[in-house]
C-alpha cells in the first residue's frame, strides 16, 4: 500500500466517523500519538526512536504539550 493509499483509508475512516477531515490525516496523528506518549511521561528518546527519527530535535516538533492545542487539526475532532 502506498503512502496515498494510507491517507485515502485514514480520510475515509474519518469521514464514516463523523470527524472533520480538514486537516485530520496520517501526519496528525502521528504527531497526536507522539504529544499523548510524552504527556504520559514516555521518555524522549523511546518516543524518538519510535518515530524512527535520526534527530531528536526532530522529535522535539512533535511535543505539542506547550503549544496551543486549538491549533492542532487533531483538537477540531468533533463526535
Amino acid at each position: 500500500m502506498t503512502a496515498d493509499g494510507v491517507y485515502k483509508c485514514i480520510q475515509a475512516y474519518a469521514t464514516q466517523a463523523g470527524i472533520d477531515v480538514l486537516g485530520f490525516g496520517v501526519h496528525s496523528l502521528r504527531a497526536t500519538a507522539a504529544t499523548n506518549a510524552l504527556q504520559h511521561q514516555a521518555d524522549i528518546a523511546k518516543v524518538q526512536e519510535w518515530l524512527w527519527h535520526a534527530s531528536i530535535s526532530t522529535t522535539r516538533l512533535y511535543d505539542r504539550r506547550r503549544a496551543r492545542p486549538e491549533e492542532s487539526p487533531t483538537f477540531r475532532v468533533t463526535y
